[in-house]
Parts: structure tokens; sequence; C-alpha cells
């Protein structure tokens, strides 16, 4: 594993952190809890030293089951990040029960990275009105948070403003040659590093779309174009890695093989190792996905649950996957599996939507969600009777 120093407080953080939003499902759709706990060991043993967890993460089970994978000694091994839940805060006194509700469920007397959770500008002003400054004071002085930090999803003014309105140790930004003038954006990130603040990176492959095995075919005709051979996974973390100011990579990993890569590409990252060819070659990636998706989901999953049932985040991911793919007929296939009654007890079409806008006020990307609906509604349920017969009948003949 490499590491890489937080400016100021010298802290050696692993390149690549480990993401605690996507643990791994078991047969009844919950986390898996022991494989969760046993993938966290691997990543230990293999040096990540940073995991980051949220409040709301697994519908609040993230930070207890990180807590518990600590026990035995291993507390002392790693640096535990979480978040103060920004939306759910209304008094000065809220700030200190969450985080003391947290301190319990993590099994710590300390959070070494404390975020303000998915910070913009109105979250900000509205923090500071309450006493946001006074609580970071108060919880580093009596040493129940060592660093403070915040995630953000806002403008890049916005984030300017809150870099420059507080001494933080370290940010949190989306990131990924996807996204490059997004939110903080590649400006954000040199803002910050200019003033010797950490940078964490979350969702570098885009939510996976950038780190599938078998890339679109036009995307892979890029890749192939490069002298040296990567994986998409590769291309995607080591350009982010090529960034003197990033600190640290996050990766939601659930997959064993997928912990393995991630791992192995980490150990072998450097700044400054792209050359102008590889650089260019990201940027006809860049382009071209941006000409194929749809919707810019990265499958966060913060606009669930949908009082209507519509399976938002599943149905985009489809969305983008018949674009990217070209294929409607499969897509629609899995449209009809994914998101019927077959598979999940109950039905969530986005044709279920109703327009309520609850999401929007949730979704950190900014999607207008109602209405990439509508369109994925008319495309993805047209003709959709007789596929679900098809699917019912061979989830039929498995079962006999």
């Amino acid at each position: 594993m490499r590491y890489r120093k937080i400016p100021k407080n010298n802290d050696q953080l692993s390149a690549l952190g480990y993401g605690c939003m996507r643990f791994p499902a078991g047969a009844d759709g919950q986390v898996d809890k022991a494989k969760a706990i046993a993938q966290i060991h691997y990543g230990i043993e293999r040096g990540i030293n940073y995991y980051d967890t949220a409040w709301p993460y697994h519908g609040g089970l993230s930070e207890p089951i990180l807590g518990e994978a600590l026990q035995g000694g291993r507390r002392e091994q790693v640096k535990i990040a979480t978040k103060l839940p920004t939306w759910l805060i209304n008094t000065r006194q809220d700030m200190d029960d969450y985080l003391n509700k947290q301190l319990e469920k993590l099994k710590t007397d300390r959070i070494d990275y404390y975020l303000l959770h998915a910070l913009n500008g109105a979250s900000w002003q509205k923090l500071m009105q309450l006493g946001v400054v006074d609580f970071l004071e108060g919880a580093l002085k009596d040493g129940r948070i060592i660093n403070p930090g915040f995630s953000f999803h806002g403008l890049l003014d916005e984030f300017k403003e809150i870099i420059d309105g507080y001494p933080w140790v370290f940010c949190q930004i989306q990131y990924n040659y996807l996204d490059q003038q997004y939110q903080a954006g590649l400006e954000g990130l040199n803002y910050a590093a200019q003033k010797d603040i950490g940078v964490i990176i979350m969702e570098p492959l885009r939510g996976g779309n950038l780190g599938l095995a078998e890339p679109p075919p036009a995307i892979q005709e890029i890749w192939d174009q490069a002298d040296t051979r990567r994986t998409p996974v590769d291309w995607a973390l080591s350009w982010i890695w090529n960034h003197p100011g990033v600190s640290v990579i996050l990766s939601g990993m659930n997959d064993d093989e997928h912990i393995k890569e991630n791992i192995e590409i980490a150990g072998r990252s450097e700044i400054n190792q792209f050359s102008e060819d590889e650089s260019e070659l990201v940027a006809q990636a860049a382009a071209k996905y941006k000409a194929l998706m749809r919707v810019g989901c990265t499958g966060c999953g913060y606009c669930m649950p949908c009082p209507e049932g519509v399976m938002i985040s599943p149905i985009f991911e489809v969305y983008n996957k018949m674009y990217l793919f070209g294929n409607k007929e499969e897509a629609q296939f899995m449209y009809a599996a994914r998101v019927s009654s077959l598979l999940s007890g109950e039905p969530g079409y986005a044709s279920l939507c109703i327009q309520c806008g609850e999401c929007l006020e949730k979704c950190p990307q900014g999607i207008p969600i109602p209405d990439v609906l509508a369109e994925a509604a008319e495309e993805l349920e047209e003709g959709m009777e007789p596929k679900l017969e098809i699917i019912q009948n061979m989830f039929k003949g498995s079962a006999t």
C-alpha cells in the first residue's frame, strides 16, 4: 500500500480508503454483516487505514458494523471517518447528540476525521447560524473529534467560501475524469490543496460506470490505443492518483476481487505518472462517456426510499447501460426483472412516480429525477408485458 501525508497533521493515510456505503448484501437483501466485517479485516491486513462511514449509510447500520469490525485491537490500526447528518440538525444541541450517538455506534471514544456531511452554501450558512463553529471547537477540545472536515455537494464558489470559512484539516469532494468541472471539480481540488487541506475523493468510478470490466465498445477502442495496458478501474483510479493534491481515494468495495484489484492498483499509484498520450486517451474516454450516458447518477441511493416505491437508482443504472451499450431489448428485460415484483415483492416502476419532488431535495447530483424517470418509463416500459411473462416462466422453471 502507498501512503500520502495530510499536510496539517502529517498523518500518513493509505492512498486507498475504504468506503462503507456499499457493504455486500446477503440473500435477504440486507447487509451480509459477516462478509462485510471479513472484507474490512482483509483491507486492514493489507494496509488500508482510512475507513469512511456516515449516519445514514445502510439505514443506520454502517457505523455499528464498522465499530464491531474494529474490535479486538483493530481500532488502533485505522482512522475512522464519519459525518454529522447536517440535514437532521435543527439546534446546537443536536450536533452534540448525534456525535455522541455515533461514538457509541462506532464503539470508540473519538472520531479521527469528522465531516459535516454534504455541505453546500445554504446548509453551511444554516449550520453557522446554529453554532457549528462552537460545536467543532468544543468537540476538538474534549477530544471527541481529532480532525475537522466536510464533504461537499454544491457549486464551486460555495466550496471556496466554505474552505475559507474555517481552519479545516481536510475535505471530501466528488471527482473523476467525467467530473472535472462538476461541483468543486479540479479548481476546487487545487484550491484546497494550495491551502494545505487534505482532499479525499469520493465517486472515483462514477457509481461504477467507469469501472465496468467490459466497458462499452467505443470506450474499449480508446483504451486499446494505449501502450500500457490497464483495466478500466486502473485507468480511473490511477488518473486521480496522478493529481498531487489528492490524499485518499474512497472506494465503496463489496466484492472480494474488486477489493484485491483496488489494493493492487493503489500499491503502485504515483503522482504525475501519466504521459501526455495517456492523459489524452482519458480525455477522449471522458468525452465519449458523456456522449453516451443518459443520466449522471452515481447510485448513491440518497434519493431513496421513494414514497411511491420507485426504485430510482436501479432504474437509472439500467437506463444508462441501455445507452452505453446500445441494446434496448436487453435493457428492457433487465428492467423488467429488477423493478417488477418478481424479485423484490413490490413493483418499483419508473411510471409509479407522481412527481412529488421529494427526491429532488435529496439528490447530491442535482438530477431532475422525476423528468428522467418519465423518459425512462417511456423507453423501458414499452412492450413490457411479454417480457414479464418470459421472466416469470424462467423463474418458475428454475424452481422446479
